[in-house]
C-alpha cells in the first residue's frame, strides 16, 4: 500500500475502500491504492466528486454500458476506466 501523506488523501482512501458494496470497495479501493498518491489537488477534487456518484453509475461507466456524464468526463474518470483490478496476493 502506498503511504498517504495528508489527511485529504487518507480520507479519500478510506471512502474508496468503504463504499457499501464489496465490488465497489475492491474497484475504487484498489484504484485509490494505485493512483491516489500521484493525483494533484485538482485531480483530487475530481476524484472526490466521482466518489459522490452512486456505485451503480460508476459500474455502468466502467463496464461500458453507459458513458460518464459530461461533468465526470475528465482525466480522473478516464484513468479509472483504464484501470484493471487485480486481486491482492493473499
Amino acid at each position: 500500500m502506498i503511504p498517504l501523506s495528508d489527511n485529504r488523501r487518507k480520507r479519500l482512501h478510506y471512502r474508496s475502500w468503504h463504499r457499501g458494496t464489496r465490488e465497489a470497495d475492491l474497484l475504487l479501493g484498489s484504484f485509490a491504492d494505485a493512483h491516489l498518491a500521484g493525483l494533484d489537488e485538482a485531480q483530487l477534487d475530481r476524484y472526490e466528486a466521482l466518489l459522490e456518484c452512486p456505485d451503480a453509475d460508476v459500474f455502468d461507466w466502467v463496464a461500458g454500458r453507459a458513458p460518464p456524464p459530461h461533468e465526470h468526463d475528465n482525466d480522473v474518470t478516464r484513468l479509472l476506466l483504464a484501470f484493471r483490478y487485480r486481486p491482492r496476493p493473499t
